[in-house]
């Protein structure tokens, strides 16, 4: 489900996806793992990732929130994928880190 974050009225509402959740993350991942990665990776390291899985464009930010509203005032009715740059899931639990290695 993808939300835009309305800053005059200080209200999250949600837009309708157009397809199903599963097939969001499908096409994030593989927009992010074919475009997106190399150039990206090296430079923004833990930053998170919102990606318009209709478009391709894409923005970052320190957080899920600001990576997202950057999005959205460019693309208002994207469909967003969320993830974070050099590892395999946006958030995690434990104590051991997730990050890729090769």
């Amino acid at each position: 489900m993808s939300m835009n974050w309305n800053a005059f009225a200080g209200v999250m509402t949600v837009n309708a996806p157009t397809r199903p959740k599963s097939e969001i993350a499908r096409l994030g991942k593989e927009i992010y793992q074919r475009d997106i990665l190399p150039r990206v990776e090296a430079d923004h390291l833990g930053e998170v990732i919102a990606i318009d899985v209709d478009s391709g464009q894409y923005a970052l930010g320190q957080n899920a929130i600001t990576a997202s509203e950057s999005l959205r005032q460019q693309h208002p009715e994207a469909q967003v994928w969320l993830m974070r740059v050099g590892y395999p899931t946006l958030r995690s639990f434990g104590g051991s880190s997730l990050r890729r290695t090769g």
